[in-house]
């Protein structure tokens, strides 16, 4: 599976929006490069996106595209988070399906899973817990003998930061997505089709126990992201309907104030969906999330 690319009438947009002013700005725009999931540094300087296999940083105060260079590693995917020490990122590979760790300046990647219990099992990050020791990913797994892309399972598992423990915390069959802990480290965030059939946000302990429904709409919900103090969320919500997480949909954010999931208001609406906000992009101070839209000419 390749890298996604811009079509010939597409541009990508790296946009960030101001909860205090509830104001979209217009951060970079390039018809070049396909850029996904942007990752705000923990000293608010910078993006770090992924684009064409590997990473990139776009820094804020005067915007342009800088490579970061990671070695040993294969093309990287749009599931990456950072390592709580703001110097390294944990990212997911295309190719093997494996999450390596490395420095966030750039620098030779280490392989993090496949220590145990990995064999047939794609890995897609999403979460790293406050204290850096535990990651929650997407475990995935395929039919190898179709003649297409054709998904199993999707089960969202924990393991310890140097590959170690593996554990399933979901089962039952019903597709489940997005885990990601909030930043007190008692709850894990994700999306699912258990509770209503089509992905809604739910929550659970680190564990697996105490899971509960958190959005009840008729939109499919993916993505719930909790800014760094605790008080806000921002998710994506696609048109009623849409299976999976496809790219190139008119899609919605929305954005959670004080905990009250079901008065959301709609922070964006553009052209994009897969790659826009799939991991966590909350500035360091909480005023602000970064996201990316790909409009067609």
């Amino acid at each position: 599976m390749p890298p996604r690319e811009l079509s010939d009438d597409q541009r990508c947009q790296v946009w960030v929006h101001d909860i205090q002013t509830s104001e979209n700005s217009l951060l970079f725009e390039t018809n070049e490069l396909l850029l996904e999931a942007p990752n705000w540094t923990l000293q608010g300087d910078a993006l770090v996106l992924n684009g064409a296999g590997t990473l990139w940083r776009i820094p804020i105060g005067g915007p342009k595209l800088q490579p970061i260079a990671i070695g040993a590693i294969p093309p990287v995917n749009n599931d990456h988070v950072l390592d709580p020490d703001g110097a390294h990122i944990y990212l997911s590979a295309y190719d093997d399906w494996h999450i390596y760790k490395a420095p966030l300046a750039g620098g030779t990647a280490v392989r993090v899973t496949g220590a145990e219990g990995s064999k047939g099992l794609m890995h897609f990050l999403h979460g790293v817990s406050p204290d850096g020791t535990q990651l929650a990913f997407v475990g995935v797994r395929i039919d190898e003998s179709a003649s297409s892309f054709k998904v199993l399972s999707a089960e969202i598992f924990t393991i310890s930061a140097d590959g170690t423990g593996y554990r399933q915390i979901t089962s039952g069959g019903a597709p489940a997505d997005g885990p990601e802990y909030s930043p007190d480290g008692k709850w894990l965030y994700f999306n699912t089709e258990a509770f209503s059939g089509h992905a809604q946000i739910g929550r659970m302990r680190p564990d697996g126990s105490d899971p509960s429904q958190i959005t009840f709409t008729e939109t499919v919900d993916w993505f719930p992201h909790l800014s760094p103090d605790g008080r806000n969320a921002v998710y994506l919500a696609y048109p009623p309907g849409t299976r999976g997480h496809p790219a190139d949909l008119w899609v919605e954010l929305m954005v959670v104030h004080d905990g009250q999931w079901p008065r959301a208001k709609r922070a964006a609406r553009l052209f994009g969906g897969q790659g826009t906000i799939n991991v966590n992009s909350w500035s360091p101070d909480s005023r602000r999330f970064a996201f990316v839209a790909y409009p067609v000419d």
